[in-house]
């Protein structure tokens, strides 16, 4: 459900109240946490039980499984998930009282008001970069607030409400929710196509970030990654506006770019050169140039705001990644099980990147569900091309999210896409049969990497379990039992 942004923008501490329609959810669930940790009276609901929610219930939460409109007869605002339909029994009577309703968008901009805000926009790359930040101006001294769209390793957690001025925020482009904000620093990532279910158009998704320029505040300044064409595009645009501009990447022309990047491993090693001067090294602990590409928008945003270089490095080399972006799983009988959140062809081809680095010899099976069903039916084929970098692929059913079916649009599309033999290739829609195909082609050295926005976050530890049974050794039967 859209919720329209009310023309005046309160600060968190005016809201009064706070009732969360979809409490659970990554978005809205670290904004609860951060007006808890400011008094806030906070309450919420949720489809299902989870383990956020029982974390928020400890921090003072009343959290409740199931919608019921008696849950916000006492409250005074009421923030709803994009994923909430509008029929929902809170919002009916939200709209019946007359109650303050906000978007994710608005609520995330009251707790940041009075802030110094670092907002990273892109269509690929936020949650790592913003991690990737947040943990480098830890390493620096600074206790920076922050709102993330995953867990971070080192803390646990999407949120946090800190003592500094500096508030660093994934900025969400996907329902507009960008265009609310005004930072004083913006990094964009990336811009390419996505979430035309929303913007209709490519030209209308590129204009959107635009009009973020606009949002920048012209004390600030913007950081983009010259090495896509979107954002280089958009590098143009900002300078012609007048913005501060500071481009980074691989290239020449990127004002701070890496140098002499080495992977092996799970590590990448690469020189940073900033407009000429040679700083030092980084050592990342994650794999894959992609993540390169994050780490270096996050160093050059720490070193405009004036931060130390080697302060910086040393908490890029201290990040170990965030839930859902190439977490690893565990291993069993020397085949390690990966998860990660790409959803997206690019997003696909850079994990699968960073696999190969990872597997050696071995081989790389995937399991993949693609998600949203509009998102499916336009990139699809796409999505099969990308996949086809993998040794074996098994690709599920569409998750719907907040879609309803399309007749003939399902995940055959993806899976006759699909650039390999047809032996190394099967769409299996049935989620429970999933884990036995992936256990059919993997052997020792492999690496299983189930990808995807969804519910196949829980395939990993599912395929973990079934190996931990095999691997097991028999108990001999040694012929006792009951007389």
């Amino acid at each position: 459900m859209k919720v329209p942004v009310p023309d005046e923008l309160l600060p968190a501490e005016a809201l009064g109240r706070v009732h969360f329609v979809g409490i659970g959810g990554a978005g809205l669930s670290g904004i609860a946490r951060i007006m808890l940790a400011r008094g806030i009276e906070v309450s919420g609901s949720d489809a299902k039980p989870s383990a956020t929610i029982e974390a928020l219930r400890a921090l003072g939460a009343r959290c409740f499984v199931g919608h019921d409109a008696a849950h916000v007869s006492d409250v005074d605002t009421v923030v709803v998930s994009t994923a909430v339909r509008a029929d929902n029994p809170e919002v009916l009577e939200a709209q019946r009282r007359g109650l303050r309703l906000l978007p994710r968008s608005a609520a995330l901009e009251a707790v940041m008001q009075g802030r110094v805000v670092v907002a990273v926009a892109g269509t690929h790359g936020k949650t790592t970069t913003t991690s990737m930040l947040t943990v480098a101006l830890q390493h620096c001294g600074a206790d920076p607030s922050f709102a993330i769209g995953g867990d971070l390793n080192e803390s646990g957690s999407n949120a946090h409400n800190g003592t500094g001025e500096l508030f660093v925020a994934e900025a969400d482009e996907s329902d507009g929710a960008f265009l609310v904000y005004s930072p004083h620093v913006a990094l964009v990532t990336n811009v390419e196509a996505d979430h035309l279910d929303n913007y209709g158009t490519e030209e209308a998704y590129r204009a959107a970030f635009v009009e973020f320029l606009d949002r920048i505040d012209p004390a600030g300044f913007l950081v983009t990654c010259v090495d896509d064409p979107g954002a280089a595009d958009l590098a143009v645009i900002a300078r012609a506006h007048g913005l501060r501009t500071v481009t980074v990447g691989n290239g020449p022309d990127a004002e701070v770019r890496a140098e002499n990047l080495r992977q092996v491993g799970i590590t990448s090693t690469f020189e940073v050169v900033d407009r000429g001067r040679r700083l030092g090294e980084v050592r990342l602990q994650v794999p894959g140039q992609h993540y390169v590409a994050d780490a270096l928008a996050a160093l050059a945003s720490g070193l405009r705001l004036g931060f130390g270089f080697a302060d910086l490095a040393r908490g890029l080399g201290a990040y170990s990644g965030t839930r859902r972006r190439m977490e690893l799983k565990g291993e069993v009988g020397g085949i390690r099980v990966y998860d990660s959140y790409a959803h997206h062809p690019r997003e696909i081809v850079g994990d699968l990147e960073a696999a190969r680095a990872l597997v050696g010899d071995g081989r790389i099976v995937v399991a993949f569900q693609p998600h949203m069903v509009s998102r499916t039916r336009i990139f699809g084929p796409e999505m099969g091309v990308a996949l086809g970098a993998a040794d074996e692929v098994v690709v599920m059913d569409i998750y719907v999210a907040r879609e309803d079916p399309e007749p003939g649009v399902t995940g055959a599309l993806v899976a006759d896409a699909v650039p390999l033999a047809p032996e190394h290739v099967v769409f299996e829609p049935s989620w429970s049969a999933t884990a036995d195909h992936l256990l059919e082609r993997a052997r020792p050295g492999d690496v299983i990497l189930t990808l995807g926005a969804g519910d196949v976050t829980l395939l990993g530890p599912a395929v973990l379990a079934q190996l931990e049974q095999r691997t097991k050794p028999e108990v001999p039967n040694d012929g006792g039992g009951l007389p």
